[in-house]
């Protein structure tokens, strides 16, 4: 079956994220979250992670070669981040992050519907090393994206504490704010996923040249890509190394966060979208 030109288990992930939503917002508002509820819901959050995955997995590895763009380097991001809300969601308060995740899936999962992609390289599909490169940097992002939803969660709480932010007694956003931990805590959070997010993200830069001169003939190409990567690099490397000197945190480590993460993007996502839906080229 198609749906508007394109097949209809394209669609199926983001009809599972839709459905999740209106399920999740029709509860009743002043009703507590039991744990079994929760237990379902994460059941159900894994359930459409393993069809969300064999779709992408399915879309990118084809038989005709490596395809991918922007659309499809976002709905990986989204992913990666979900699973990582699922796993921490297990041991960790952190239910309120729940909806801007999902949000965030959803709308990613659907431009792969929307936006096809290009084939990149056609021995990039059977070539393990690339495959390698491929899958840390898609977890490195997606951590990182995780984390810098982390942080604009925070940037609200932040406010709400310090009266910048009206919130409504009784209402959806003083509901999950009152359920998130302590701010002191949450940061701590942000900061254990940015030391594994900037880890990988290092493996995958310095990774990089290897696989520059695999796919491309050179050493290092000095694209936008690669100059919004080293930026992002740079930019979370100096926030940790400010942390560990000088205790840097609170608004400032925030802004910094979403700076660097807005870098990543770029490198990552804004030049394939420049490419494919600006310029018009593969």
């Amino acid at each position: 079956m198609d749906i508007l030109g394109y097949s209809s288990s394209a669609w199926l992930p983001s009809a599972l994220y839709l459905l999740l939503l209106l399920f999740l917002g029709s509860r009743t508002e002043k009703k507590m979250e039991s744990t079994a509820f929760a237990g379902v819901i994460q059941i159900a959050i894994l359930f459409i992670l393993v069809v969300h995955g064999i779709q992408l997995h399915d879309s990118v590895f084809t038989p005709q070669g490596f395809v991918f763009g922007f659309a499809q380097d976002l709905s990986l991001i989204a992913w990666v981040g979900l699973a990582f809300y699922w796993f921490q969601a297990w041991f960790l308060p952190i239910s309120s992050l729940r909806w801007l995740v999902l949000c965030f899936a959803l709308i990613c999962s659907v431009l792969p519907a929307i936006f096809t992609g290009t084939v990149i390289s056609p021995k990039a599909v059977s070539d393990p090393w690339f495959k390698g490169h491929f899958i840390v940097a898609t977890i490195s992002v997606g951590l990182l994206s995780l984390a810098a939803l982390h942080a604009m969660l925070m940037s609200v709480q932040d406010r709400a504490l310090h009266r910048q932010l009206a919130v409504i007694p009784n209402g959806r956003v003083a509901r999950c704010l009152e359920g998130l931990p302590p701010l002191m805590t949450m940061e701590s959070l942000l900061f254990n996923l940015l030391y594994v997010g900037v880890a990988l993200l290092s493996l995958t830069v310095f990774s990089g040249l290897l696989f520059s001169q695999t796919l491309f003939g050179k050493p290092l190409v000095f694209d936008h890509k690669t100059i919004f990567a080293l930026i992002s690099w740079v930019l979370f490397s100096g926030l940790l190394i400010a942390r560990w000197r000088v205790g840097l945190r609170g608004r400032v480590a925030v802004r910094w966060v979403l700076s660097a993460y807005t870098a990543l993007l770029l490198a990552y996502v804004g030049s394939r979208f420049v490419l494919e839906v600006i310029l018009q080229r593969a």
